[in-house]
């Protein structure tokens, strides 16, 4: 999109923005420690309560990225576009049962990441080294995509039509976003995430009132659709209600991604930044009133088919924004999806850079690294992932980064048995975990290299299948199957550095 720039959008949004990057560095003082230990830069001093988790997490799973693709997904494809609303929902239940497990022994044992958790549970750096690296891998285009995000915004602003404009732009963002990062740690993003959720709050519950207001209702919204989606070809399907060639594939998209979710750098870091089990527990119950928010959002591209609006894929949402709203208010709803992209951006890199400098730099680089040491390393990594991310972006082509997000799913999405499974036996042994580890990244890459980097894949009498389910069932079968003959051949075990205690809430230990 380009064109003039929108001067009122542009006030609105820098008033904002300006607010948030005062808020960043004021965070440095806000619940005030030691920033030069990486528990208090990096998790906060696992100091945050219901509510803070509440306004961080939502800031860390539900993104500008989301706001904007999710949307342009059910402008192209109808109700396949949704398949985000099941998996967040399917999330939760798995999040009250598994993650206070995770708080709870990494608390006891000052772990700051799940690599921290496997290498402790394991006794292995080298099954640690691979969630570690598996983390960090699929976090880097996650972070490139929120820019998108960004890019698209600044374009519907107006600098679409100034040469590298949307760059300079996102530099600028990024420049400020890395130095308050920098300087304050995971608060500058949990501060900035409570203005962020409530601006798309009230951004979302104005677009479902006012829009189909002036489109004549949602009846005349989801005729229009109908009518667009009956006009287009029958392949690919599309539609205001699921195929049945595409049942499978949404279910199992939705199942795999529920259960990679928390896997993600990003969101562990979120959770272990809690201040207990119980706030875990809590958030897993309120935390589906952001999926309500989701749904809501996803309608928006029901709303451009009616609206008719001139644009497609990343660009829908702005564009229909720019067609129903005063340029004024425009400008704050692009702030709002611009915010969306920096609180998760924020936590992506912070979760990042916790795993190179606890899982990579301190056990192969530098043993013996003090607090602040150790502190200045994530620091400088944090710098250099947002760094890499912008790269992917301003020089890269962007399918290249969608491709790499979309296999970094199936990708951390292997690191479920080391991780979950060890949260409640420790039958698995740690080489077959780290075998079933190699083999799940490797079939999942291949397969979906083999459909043109597409996340599903056609299983003969079953249909159109998860990749990252696929490979999943690969990992946990040569773990299974390496674990069996291994006590079989009365192998000798690594040691076990938790104990059963540590993974139980400390009300219900023994006094």
């Amino acid at each position: 999109m380009s064109g003039a720039v929108h001067w009122a959008a542009w006030s609105v949004f820098g008033v904002f923005f300006a607010l948030v990057t005062v808020l960043g560095f004021v965070a440095a003082r806000w619940k005030a420690a030691d920033l030069n230990h990486l528990h208090e830069w990096g998790l906060g001093g696992r100091r945050f309560g219901t509510l803070i988790t509440w306004f961080l997490l939502g800031g860390d799973l539900y993104t500008a990225y989301t706001v904007i693709a999710v949307p342009a997904l059910v402008f192209t494809v109808g109700a396949y576009g949704f398949f985000a609303m099941p998996y967040t929902i399917i999330t939760y239940p798995f999040v009250f049962a598994v993650m206070p497990r995770l708080w709870n022994v990494c608390h006891r044992n000052h772990y700051l990441t799940t690599a921290d958790f496997v290498e402790g549970r394991y006794g292995s750096h080298w099954l640690a080294l691979a969630v570690a690296l598996t983390g960090v891998l699929a976090t880097m285009p996650y972070i490139a995509l929120q820019l998108v995000g960004m890019q698209v915004v600044f374009e519907a602003m107006g600098f679409g039509g100034m040469r590298q404009g949307p760059e300079i732009a996102l530099v600028v963002a990024f420049v400020i976003l890395a130095l308050y990062t920098y300087s304050s740690g995971l608060r500058a993003p949990a501060m900035i995430a409570f203005v962020k959720d409530i601006m798309i709050y009230v951004f979302v519950l104005a677009a479902v009132i006012l829009i189909p207001a002036q489109l004549g209702g949602f009846a005349a919204i989801f005729d229009a659709a109908d009518k667009a989606f009956q006009a287009k070809p029958a392949a690919p399907p599309t539609g205001l209600i699921l195929q049945p060639s595409q049942v499978t594939a949404f279910a199992t998209l939705a199942l795999g991604s529920a259960f990679a979710l928390f896997l993600y750098p990003h969101a562990a870091t979120g959770t272990l930044a809690a201040s207990s089990a119980n706030v875990i527990r809590r958030n897993a119950v309120l935390l589906p009133t952001y999926s309500v928010a989701l749904g809501l959002i996803a309608l928006l591209g029901y709303m451009a088919i009616a609206a008719q609006v001139p644009a497609k894929g990343n660009a829908v949402v702005p564009a229909l924004i720019l067609r129903s709203f005063p340029e004024w208010f425009a400008g704050f709803c692009f702030a709002a999806i611009a915010l969306g992209a920096l609180v998760p951006a924020a936590i992506m890199s912070i979760g990042a850079a916790n795993l190179v400098t606890r899982n990579i730099w301190r056990p192969y680089v530098n043993a013996r690294m003090n607090p602040a040491q150790e502190s200045s390393i994530a620091k400088i990594t944090s710098l250099l992932v947002k760094v890499g991310a912008l790269v992917f972006i301003v020089f890269l082509p962007l399918e290249f980064a969608i491709n790499l997000q979309l296999l970094g799913g199936i990708w951390v999405l292997q690191t479920f048995p080391a991780v979950v499974f060890g949260l409640f036996t420790r039958w698995f042994r740690p080489l077959p975990l780290l075998a079933g580890w190699a083999a799940g990244m490797a079939l999942g890459t291949t397969l979906s290299w083999m459909q043109g980097v597409k996340p599903v894949y056609a299983i003969p009498g079953v249909g159109l299948v998860y990749i990252g389910l696929i490979a999943l069932a690969a990992n946990i079968v040569v773990a299974a199957i390496g674990t069996a003959l291994a006590s079989a051949m009365k192998l000798a075990r690594s040691p076990d550095a938790t104990l059963p205690a540590d993974y139980r809430d400390a009300a219900t230990l023994p006094r």
